[in-house]
């Protein structure tokens, strides 16, 4: 049998199969049935800065709640032994999950700004997780502001939470930039140790019969991987950092090919929600086989073999790639 062991964050990971975040990782049933299924890792769900300021701004409604009622008011405080807030919730998610599951538990922040962030990656590390994934998901909606300026935010961001820190750093982002190399190295150089590509911007509907916004949720799809696959290719060999890829990964077949252009570990999410914790048997059992079919003895010797600095022709991953799809309709 192949070896599937691999590197990422520095963590030594049984196999390249991650569960990225979502709800399948969100409790302690999901967590223990995946890592009874094989997963190598899970990123718990983010936790959202707007989690953290409605923390802040409910607590402090607590405590100004009836300070001028009555004489006795002064001394009157809530029970805070019983107010359990959303953060305080998802650190005692990562103390739990680090005592039950001997598999890496990577935490994640989903931040647009600096602030109260600081402070939660250093809880998190407390709290014990193996790492943090800080996903940087922002609609840039403001026209006055230019692009650098919202690399420059962003980059400041990875700055504050690295030296906060002492664990590995991802930083998971979005495919929406000008020069996503350059961004990426950027990232590196700003202490991500490792980068997962790409985050999903989930898009917005309308409801026709009440004329109001509506969030609907659509799960990825093999197809969806294209991209990644592109510029994992392009970044293979030249970032001082694990790459991990992200949507569109369902099937071992999927993983085989993010592996080949160069991605240290592949992640799922709505495989494991459509098909269960199961599914990583079944998605493992096939990269096993077209590994061996395909006489690749280890992950290691895999990876990065058909990356944009490995293949006779990069220009398929760039320009020509495109004229080539063009040509390529009957």
């Amino acid at each position: 049998m192949p070896d599937l062991t691999t590197g990422y964050l520095g963590l030594t990971l049984r196999s390249p199969l991650v569960a990225s975040a979502s709800p399948a990782t969100g409790d302690m049933e999901g967590i223990r049935r995946l890592a009874d299924a094989g997963i190598a890792a899970v990123v718990l769900p983010s936790l959202f800065e707007e989690q953290i300021l409605h923390e802040e701004l409910e607590l402090d409604s607590r405590l100004d709640a009836g300070a001028d009622s009555s004489a006795e008011a002064a001394g009157y405080f809530p029970e805070l032994d019983s107010y359990n807030t959303g953060p305080d919730r998802y650190l005692h998610l990562v103390e739990m999950a680090k005592d039950a599951v001997a598999i890496p538990v990577i935490a994640s922040l989903n931040a647009v700004t600096a602030g109260s962030w600081v402070r939660y990656a250093h809880l998190l590390q407390s709290a014990g997780a193996d790492a943090l994934e800080l996903n940087l998901y922002q609609v840039a909606a403001d026209a006055t502001l230019p692009g650098d300026e919202v690399e420059r935010r962003l980059l400041d961001l990875v700055r504050e939470v690295r030296s906060a820190i002492d664990i590995p750093l991802a930083v998971k982002i979005g495919p929406f930039y000008s020069a996503v190399a350059h961004f990426a190295e950027q990232l590196v150089e700003a202490g991500a140790d490792g980068l997962v590509l790409f985050n999903r911007f989930y898009q917005p509907d309308l409801d026709l019969d009440s004329l109001t916004v509506a969030p609907r949720l659509t799960l990825s799809t093999p197809a969806e991987l294209r991209l990644p696959l592109r510029w994992i290719a392009i970044l293979a060999g030249k970032l001082h950092a694990s790459l991990a890829a992200t949507t569109g990964i369902h099937t071992g077949r999927d993983a085989a090919k993010a592996l080949l252009v160069g991605a240290d570990v592949t992640m799922m999410a709505s495989a494991l929600l459509q098909n269960g914790a199961g599914h990583v048997q079944e998605v493992e059992a096939e990269l096993v086989a077209w590994m061996e079919a395909a006489e690749y003895v280890s992950v290691s010797q895999l990876r990065g073999s058909v990356s944009h600095g490995s293949v006779p022709d990069p220009s398929a991953f760039e320009r020509q790639g495109y004229l080539r799809t063009l040509a390529s309709w009957r």
